[in-house]
């Protein structure tokens, strides 16, 4: 059998890794050319001749003009940090070449932060990873099915109207030869015809295919111009021995199986949409494994700047 090319190719070694991001004055360079690819530019007169002057973990750029400040890291996620970057690229590298996913636990022990300022830095990282994909829409022939997560709530209600799972919906967009190419992961409040429909609209570009396991809220597909496929699950069948269901199902496994085996006490009521963000972001970019990290870096030079206490989903359904 010929090996999978996706598979096995070639990601980022820690040799490579070191030699790119191994000091801060590599980070800073680094971060500084993805930045400002032409050049650094002063914010005020737009002038590019400068000094720079190094403050404690910060570079400072002083325009020669009219003496303007611009700090490296203002204006992007890394904003007013006092962690060095050469943390800030461990922390990133880890969470990008992990398959299943890492906890906040394992990063604290191989990064040496205590929990806590891991778990803000994690969550500014997921939120960059989260608005990234904001703009991704699935077309052609994608599958789709709605699902649940959570764990055990004691004492309350079973099954899937436990007040302690979250219901959201998954898609896999297909290439022409039935391969998956990209995902999207979405938590919505309820299973409802007005959730169907803004989600589809939101991710869906008109006239896809959409494959579903015949939930009626999926009807509502056809409002945003696309072509409903129902396959009714019967009795004396599951959707896991369906072949029009193959990769749906095998995103969800993957999913589960990550955030139930790799992390423990999250906030899913809160969190939810950073954990899928983190999942959907590593999946829809593994076509080119060495390519992750500096398309991360460059999330966290766009996106701007990001208070955890402030950060909130960017969606009208959650």
């Amino acid at each position: 059998m010929q090996r999978n090319r996706i598979q096995f190719q070639d990601g980022l070694t820690l040799d490579e890794f070191f030699a790119q991001y191994g000091t801060d004055d590599l980070c800073k360079d680094a971060f500084e050319k993805i930045r400002w690819p032409e050049g650094v530019q002063c914010r005020k007169c737009e002038k590019t001749e400068h000094y720079v002057v190094n403050r404690g973990n910060s570079r400072i750029y002083q325009c020669c003009a009219c003496r303007t400040h611009t700090s490296l890291t203002a204006g992007t996620v890394f904003d007013s940090t006092k962690i060095p970057l050469r943390l800030w690229f461990q922390l990133m590298y880890l969470m990008v070449t992990t398959k299943t996913g890492i906890s906040n636990l394992e990063l604290k022990r191989k990064v040496g932060l205590p929990d806590t300022t891991i778990g803000r830095m994690r969550a500014k990282l997921q939120q960059v990873m989260h608005e990234r994909e904001l703009d991704t829409r699935l077309n052609t022939l994608v599958q789709v099915d709605d699902s649940y997560m959570g764990g055990e709530n004691p004492g309350g209600k079973a099954g899937r109207g436990s007040e302690n799972k979250i219901p959201f919906i998954a898609a896999v967009q297909l290439n022409e030869a039935g391969g998956p190419v990209y995902v999207k992961i979405d938590p919505v409040k309820t299973f409802s015809n007005e959730q169907a429909l803004a989600w589809a609209k939101r991710t869906l570009v008109p006239g896809t295919r959409v494959v579903s396991d015949g939930l009626a809220c999926f009807c509502a597909v056809t409002e945003a111009g696309c072509v409903h496929e129902p396959h009714v699950v019967g009795t004396k069948q599951k959707s896991t021995s369906m072949e029009c269901f193959l990769w749906i199902n095998t995103v969800l496994g993957n999913l589960k199986t990550s955030i139930s085996g790799t992390y423990h006490a999250v906030d899913l009521q809160r969190n939810a949409y950073r954990y899928f963000a983190e999942f959907t972001y590593l999946f829809n970019r593994r076509f080119n494994l060495s390519e992750i990290m500096p398309r991360l870096i460059r999330g966290c030079a766009i996106t701007g700047s990001r208070k955890v206490a402030n950060l909130r989903p960017a969606v009208d359904s959650w």
